[in-house]
């Protein structure tokens, strides 16, 4: 056992961000790490038990947490991304989760042993999948847009409505078992729901209009939006238990589509938090379970219960809610498979099993078991398949990481066509039409449009370029491009080409500085009018980096660096380098007796002498 309380939040929070941290270091499912650390740390050496050790306190921090990743997570649904995916995500979230509802009932009453009751209770909380196992996932998998936004709006969207599901129907099983039926109750549902939802609305028009009429100042706005997230979910919830999960997801939605640069600003502070809260509550609530809970899992009809869940009614509610919608089968499978459940199932889940034993339903005593049991299978399973499978279906954008080159001009256009000579997924961007000519005639992919602008989130995908390089004209526009995508690409990945005035403020904002602070765009295109090259020089075990070096004319300018995996390394005066053997160096470099001639001496000598 741990010490004291503060000392458990410390460990909870390291068990978390080190999970995450592992997860992303040994390419694995951050949830599954996460799942398994809390099974470690919690019931099975028992070092610490949250639920017992939090008391009171527990419940609502969970459910505080989840409101909050909930929110988050809708604050990035904006409608201009369902263009084209509009109708098989309503069929999704209305036909497909009222199938996958009844389907999944059947099959817990059948298969399960559960009664009708508590059968129909838990078929509609399962329908969710939610961000939290989601949003991990499509980060690991890097999916092509269409599934992934898919898979994004059905966990975001159904989260709330699968709560309500299960709250409508503990509803109407208590009045038609009741000895004296009154449908006020059922009355009090719907009119709880949609105030939630309205008030969602309210509480996401009023805090936007606040946010453009400078009522509240720069350094309170996440505060303040934090707060108010708070207060509509618990406002809703305390009226109709499971409503807040709507009313936050309302807010969000409204927010996100009101077009306030402040609410994209916070969006990566916020995806911060929400990183930090579903680490921490997924260790605390798997190390909070029984070991009695664990042994239950293997029980045959529970196994029996997941797998159909998993191989049966998810991609049966799936096919049969989007015929007719223009997805593809591959889109379909993909998506049919994938529907990993999380925090969202297993806080409802124990709510209700209270509640349904309370009132006389004892099969309501094995939900946590069965929560879990499905919430664990599906972490495992889906989160070590969504690669593979998403590569087997030609739906995942993995391959070499890319670059996205803003500003189209010659140098770019020959650094662009170097990179597609070593298979290096690249785009040229550039608002200009009449400067695009140069990548159009080169051949080299480009996209036309401002890279600033809003309308480029949605039309430019950015999935398969990990690195960024401003190489404009314009100094000051290549620090504006390179602040505003340093939370979405990391700093080290993230470029502009030297202002080469090095007491200049442009130089010391934004990325790093490519290639050399001495040598800015103009050196670089004046280098190409003088009839400089680019060279594809070859590190072997007989020339090594140290000789490259020594031959190097003193005017080349060393570019990037293509290792053996075919990772890409820019040159930086911020960033070491260590070329090893079997690595190749790109370079631009004046005509004449190049390195590369050299190299083969060096080469051949070796051969000759072994």
């Amino acid at each position: 056992m741990v010490p004291s309380l503060l000392f458990e939040i410390m460990v909870i929070g390291l068990l978390g961000i080190g999970s995450q941290w592992l997860a992303w270091h040994y390419r694995m499912p951050a949830i599954v790490i996460m799942s398994i650390t809390g099974l470690l740390v919690g019931p099975i050496f028992g070092f610490i038990n949250p639920q017992e050790d939090f008391g009171n306190l527990y419940n609502p921090i969970i459910s505080v947490a989840v409101a909050i990743i909930l929110f988050e997570g809708s604050l990035s649904l904006s409608f201009k991304e369902l263009r084209g995916l509009g109708k098989p995500v309503f069929r999704i979230s209305t036909i497909g989760a009222f199938i996958a509802w009844i389907l999944g009932s059947l099959t817990a009453h059948y298969i399960a042993g559960l009664s009708w009751a508590v059968a129909f209770v838990i078929g509609g909380l399962f329908i969710v999948t939610g961000p939290t196992v989601i949003m991990p996932l499509l980060r690991q998998a890097k999916l092509k847009p269409r599934p992934a936004k898919i898979l994004k709006w059905e966990g975001i969207i159904v989260d709330p409505i699968g709560a309500l599901l299960a709250v409508f129907a503990f509803e109407v099983i208590s009045f038609l078992t009741a000895t004296d039926p009154d449908g006020t109750a059922l009355v009090i549902f719907f009119v709880a729901s949609i105030f939630a939802g309205i008030l969602g609305w309210l509480c996401g028009r009023g805090i936007g209009w606040m946010f453009e009429t400078g009522h509240i100042p720069e350094f309170l706005k996440s505060p303040a939006v934090f707060v108010v997230v708070i207060f509509c979910f618990t406002f809703a919830d305390e009226i109709m238990h499971e409503t807040g999960l709507l009313s936050v997801t309302a807010m969000g939605i409204t927010l996100a589509n009101m077009g306030i640069s402040s609410v994209a600003d916070m969006r990566h502070f916020k995806e911060n938090i929400s990183i930090l809260l579903i680490s921490s509550i997924f260790i605390m609530l798997t190390a909070s379970l029984q070991v009695e809970t664990l042994l239950h899992i293997f029980n045959p009809n529970i196994i029996g219960y997941v797998l159909l869940m998993m191989f049966i009614v998810r991609p049966l509610s799936i096919f049969l809610s989007t015929m007719g919608t223009g997805l593809s089968f591959n889109e379909k499978l993909l998506v049919g498979w994938i529907a990993p459940r999380g925090i969202v199932a297993l806080t409802v889940a124990s709510y209700f099993a209270s509640v349904l034993t309370d009132a006389g339903y004892e099969d309501a005593s094995i939900l946590t078991t069965l929560t879990f049991g499905l919430v664990f299978f599906t972490v495992v399973a889906h989160g070590f398949s969504i690669g593979w499978l998403s590569k087997k279906l030609h739906l995942s954008m993995e391959g070499k990481p890319g670059s996205a080159i803003v500003g189209s001009n010659r140098f770019t256009v020959e650094l662009a066509k170097s990179l597609m000579k070593e298979n290096i997924p690249v785009i040229v961007v550039d608002s200009s039409w009449d400067r695009l000519k140069h990548a159009r005639n080169a051949g080299v992919p480009f996209y036309h449009g401002e890279m600033l602008s809003e309308q480029t989130e949605y039309n430019l995908d950015t999935i398969p370029y990990k690195y960024l390089i401003a190489a404009t004209e314009r100094n000051s526009y290549n620090a504006l491009v390179c602040t505003t995508f340093l939370p979405e690409y990391g700093r080290t990945n993230v470029f502009k080409v030297s202002p080469n005035r090095l007491h200049d403020l442009v130089d010391k904002v934004g990325g790093r500085v490519i290639f050399s602070k001495d040598i800015s765009i103009g050196d670089l295109l004046d280098k190409l009018d003088r009839g400089y090259v680019f060279r594809h020089t070859q590190i072997t075990a007989q020339y090594k980096y140290e000789q490259y070096k020594q031959d190097l004319n003193e005017e080349t300018v060393l570019l990037y660096i293509v290792k053996s995996s075919g990772k890409v390394v820019y040159f930086s005066e911020e960033m070491r380098v260590a070329p090893e053997a079997g690595d190749r160096i790109v370079s631009l470099a004046p005509q004449g007796k190049s390195v590369d001639k050299k190299q083969s001496s060096q080469t051949e000598l070796a051969n000759n002498k072994a």
